[in-house]
Parts: C-alpha cells; sequence; structure tokens
C-alpha cells in the first residue's frame, strides 16, 4: 500500500501535494480502499483531500471525493468502473489551507472483489440528442442506494447534472436517470455518473454526450416552371448549416399576405406545388428533418414567387339597360371580382356598334366602374333613333371573355332643318304648290311638315 503524509505547518494556503497510482485496467470489478486522516492542533481544517480519477491520460476533471475535516483514522472506498482497453488513474491530492495540522493517506490497497459500502456503475452508454431536447443518461448500478447517498451526473468541460429519478429493481440493482435539459453544442461532452455514500465513491466510465443541430438549407428553393395554379421547384437543399443524414424533406408554402400555409413532404429533389391561387405571391421554404426527436430544422431561406393570371372564368353577367336617351345610352351589370377575373390586373371594355351614313361604325371604350358595388357605363355621341349592340369584354393577361350582346334603341329627336336650297315653289291662280327634300336628319319618324 502508498503511504502520504503532508505536514501543512509553515505552509500558505492553496499549496499542492500529489499522491499518483499507478495506472490502473479494470478487466474485472475490483476496489479500491485507502485510509486518511485529518488533524490539526487548533481545530481550524489543515486542508481539503481530493480524489482525482483521471481516464487514458485525459484531462483530471472535478474531484470524485473529497473531505476536509477527520478527528481519527477513516476508510473510504472507490468503485471505479473504467472498463478495459481503457485505463484509469487514481490521484490523491492535498490543498492545504494556510492553518497547522496533517494530511495523510496509508494502506491504499487495490482488492480483487467488489467494494462492500458503495455500488458499482455498470457500463454508460453515449447519448445522442438534437439541439433543444433533454438527453438523458442511464445508470445501472451493482449494490445499494441509501436515502442519504448523493448522485449526480459529474461532466468533464461541461456543465454537472441532478437526478432526474431513481428505480430499484432489488437490494442488488438500481437504475439512476440523470437529465441534460434543453441541450445545445455547448452541452456536448462526456459525462459520468457518480454516487457518494457514507463507504465512499462510486464512478462509472465517461459516456460522450452528442447534440445534433437539425439540419436547415443554406438556400431558398429555385423556381422550375410558372402556371397559374402550380408551381415548380428544385428543393436546392444539398447545402446544409446543422448535421445529417436527412431522413425527410417537405416544402412550407404560405401566401405572403394572409396567414395561409401548407406543409408537404416530398420524396423527390423537385416537386410541383398544386391547386394555389392564380396571380397570388406565395412564400416557399424547405424543411429538412434528422433522425431523432426534435430533429426538424426551422424553415429554410424563402423562395418568394407570383403564379401566373388564370383565363377569365366567364364574361360578365345580367347586362341591362339602365337609362336610353336620343344620343346616350347608360348600362349596367352583375359586380364581379377576383373569382372571375382570377387575376388582379384586368380591364372591362365596352364594345358597341351601329349603322350611321350606310356605314357600320364600331366603337371600344374602356370601363373605369370595375370595383364597384352597381357598375355602370354610359356611352355618349350616338345618333338618335338608331339601333346600338352592346356588349362588354373582360381581359386579363391570359385571356379574354364576352358578356351577351344587348341590342338598344335611342330615342328619338328633333330632327334637322329642311334644307333651304330644296324648296321650290309652282305658281298656278289660286294655289302655290310646294316641294321639298326631307331634313339631312330626320332622327326619328316625322310626324308633321308645317308651311
Amino acid at each position: 500500500g502508498s503511504f502520504m503524509l503532508v505536514n501543512t505547518s509553515g505552509r500558505f494556503a492553496g499549496q499542492k501535494a500529489h499522491l499518483l497510482l499507478p495506472h490502473l485496467k479494470e478487466n474485472d470489478t475490483h476496489c479500491i480502499d485507502f485510509h486518511y486522516y485529518i488533524s490539526s492542533k487548533s481545530g481550524s481544517s489543515p486542508g481539503t483531500l481530493n480524489v482525482y480519477v483521471k481516464v487514458n491520460d485525459g484531462p483530471i476533471g472535478n474531484p470524485v471525493w473529497n473531505t476536509s475535516t477527520t478527528g481519527t483514522w477513516n476508510r473510504a472506498e472507490l468503485a471505479i468502473s473504467t472498463f478495459w482497453p481503457k485505463f484509469y488513474q487514481v490521484v490523491f491530492e492535498v490543498v492545504t489551507s494556510g492553518h497547522p495540522g496533517y494530511v495523510a493517506i496509508d494502506e491504499v490497497k487495490v482488492l480483487g472483489h467488489p467494494c462492500t459500502k458503495t455500488p458499482h456503475f455498470l457500463r454508460v452508454q453515449s447519448v445522442e440528442v438534437n439541439a433543444g431536447q433533454f438527453a438523458t443518461f442511464q445508470c445501472t448500478a451493482n449494490g445499494r442506494t441509501n436515502a442519504g447517498d448523493k448522485l449526480w451526473l459529474q461532466g468533464i468541460y461541461v456543465r454537472d447534472a441532478p437526478l432526474k429519478d431513481i428505480k430499484v429493481f432489488n437490494s442488488r440493482r438500481f437504475v439512476a436517470l440523470f437529465s441534460v435539459v434543453n441541450a445545445t453544442k455547448r452541452d456536448a461532452g462526456n459525462y459520468r455518473c457518480m454516487i457518494r455514500t457514507e463507504g465512499g465513491v462510486g464512478v462509472s466510465n465517461y459516456a460522450e454526450l452528442i447534440v445534433k443541430e437539425p439540419p436547415v438549407p443554406i438556400a431558398p428553393p429555385q423556381l422550375s416552371s410558372v402556371g397559374a395554379t402550380y408551381l415548380w421547384i428544385q428543393l436546392n437543399a444539398n447545402s446544409i448549416n446543422g448535421d445529417g443524414p436527412i431522413i425527410q424533406r417537405e416544402v412550407e408554402y404560405r401566401t405572403s399576405s394572409g396567414s395561409w400555409y401548407d406543409i408537404q413532404p416530398v420524396d423527390s429533389t423537385s416537386y410541383k406545388i398544386g391547386h394555389l391561387d392564380p396571380d397570388t405571391e406565395y412564400e416557399i421554404s424547405v424543411l429538412l428533418t434528422r433522425p431523432g426527436e426534435g430533429g426538424t430544422g426551422s424553415p429554410g431561406p424563402a423562395l418568394k414567387t407570383r403564379t401566373k393570371c388564370a383565363d377569365p372564368m366567364r364574361g360578365p353577367r345580367k347586362l341591362e339597360v339602365v337609362e336610353i336617351k336620343s344620343r346616350q345610352i347608360t348600362i349596367c351589370w352583375e359586380p364581379f371580382g377576383y373569382n372571375v377575373t382570377r387575376c388582379h390586373r384586368y380591364n372591362l371594355t365596352v364594345h358597341y356598334r351601329y349603322q350611321a351614313g350606310g356605314q357600320e361604325q364600331v366603337r371600344e371604350e374602356v370601363s373605369w366602374d370595375t370595383e364597384s358595388s352597381h357598375p355602370q357605363h354610359t356611352i355618349t355621341n350616338l345618333s338618335p333613333y338608331t339601333n346600338v349592340s352592346v356588349k362588354l369584354v373582360l381581359m386579363n393577361p391570359e385571356g379574354r371573355k364576352e358578356s351577351q350582346e344587348l341590342v338598344v334603341q335611342t330615342d328619338e329627336d328633333v330632327p334637322s332643318a329642311v334644307p333651304l336650297e330644296s324648296i321650290q315653289g309652282s305658281t298656278f291662280e289660286e294655289k302655290i304648290f310646294l316641294q321639298w327634300r326631307e331634313p339631312a336628319q330626320t332622327y326619328g319618324v316625322i310626324t308633321l311638315y308645317e308651311v
């Protein structure tokens, strides 16, 4: 057995003395047993005794056991479960407090049987989780645990984690569960299970906590082709931030204005999003998922794009006459909206034709009164007493639709004068016989000439 005696008299606080055991490989369960003694005349502790377990010449980590007060020789056990082919080294450290006294370690033995007062842990498995999730370490131990025992998960360069739950199977076996909550990349690293009993300390092997970041595409999807009710996209999600492997791809798309959105699973690198509204702006992004709870990353950058207009559903309906005058007519129709126009950009033109001077005149005018709840349009500069054929044409960039044609006759109007040069008189003894041409514009049926 090894022996160490530290006389702390004349030492200032914080000085250290070390006793290093040889490297040990654990092929079978064994127990390290030692005696220790801390004494002082003043009653103030002369120092702290720390015990470290260093694995594979790695970092020394935090103490697994420590004490600073005893008045007699005491005995403690180290139940260390670091399995072959890994090796470990026990380091005893005395840190002086500045008060005079003695700290002694004696009879350090490696026993070929399990510890009697301290449980031994079985091999602890590494844990992989996605960022933001709870990482649970399951620590199974041979031996018994009492209410006064302290159990914790000790990290190396990472925060310790408290006991979450303990399940006792029988007097020889229990399982302790520890959770690292809301794990981030900063929590990734090595952890070991610890139990501090009245008789000593049990130390497990180091297990690794691996924290994976859910994948997020670096670039937005790319547009392949555009229709009125569909968009073909390339997912463009090979470059990612975060970790793979990618086990699921989804396309999230939403209208730029309004709250409507949908998510569709996708099993290829290109995808057709169907059943969309014409002439509407959408934002499309890709969601990627890696294995495990919480493995779906946030949406990647969005592609903003607009569907095309669609052919109008139909022409305007219920074309009717509001008012007829001799030289103008006013028409109205049933109001319509986007569900008819299928486009936010459209125009409505009034087409009309009539006979004038033996020739057919064809005209068209744009109607601006399309948004109102009682839309109407007045056609002016018509000839009185004339048949006018009127129809409405609804047009957007993709097509046109016409209303039914309406035939209206303008009212009669005052005729123009009889042409003066056409009046001829033939005189007789008792009468004058007159004749003349019709007015240039009769504007209706002439009922009377007065001389």
